[in-house]
C-alpha cells in the first residue's frame, strides 16, 4: 500500500480575464492566498455573494449602474498541486498566491 500523498486534487477557482495576462485567478484569502472552492457551486456563490456587494454599492451611489451589473468572473476547475498551485486545462499555472509560473 502507498501511504504517499496524491500529487493533486481538483478544485474550482474563480477567474478574470486580463487584458495584458488573460485569465488569472482573482479570489484571494487574507493570507493572500488564490482561494480554492471544493464545489462549483460555492465558487458560483462567491461570484454571486460579489454581485450583491456591487448591486448595494450601486443603490447607496457608491458605483455606476453597468459596473455594478456586469459579471466578468467565472470558474475554471482546477488541478490543486501538492505545493499549493494550481493548472487549469489551458495549461495555466499560477502559484499559492496567484502569479504566473
Amino acid at each position: 500500500m502507498n501511504d504517499e500523498p496524491p500529487k493533486r486534487t481538483s478544485g474550482f477557482c474563480v477567474y478574470l480575464n486580463t487584458l495584458f495576462q488573460g485569465p488569472v485567478p482573482t479570489l484571494f484569502d487574507e493570507n493572500d492566498k488564490v482561494c480554492i472552492f471544493a464545489t462549483e457551486e460555492e465558487a458560483q456563490r462567491e461570484i454571486v455573494d460579489n454581485a450583491v456587494i456591487r448591486l448595494r454599492e450601486f443603490l447607496d451611489g457608491e458605483r455606476d449602474f453597468y459596473d455594478a451589473i456586469s459579471i466578468e468572473e467565472y470558474i475554471v476547475e482546477v488541478d490543486v498541486l501538492i505545493d499549493g498551485s494550481i493548472l487549469d486545462a489551458d495549461g495555466n499555472r499560477f502559484n499559492a498566491s496567484g502569479i504566473a509560473e
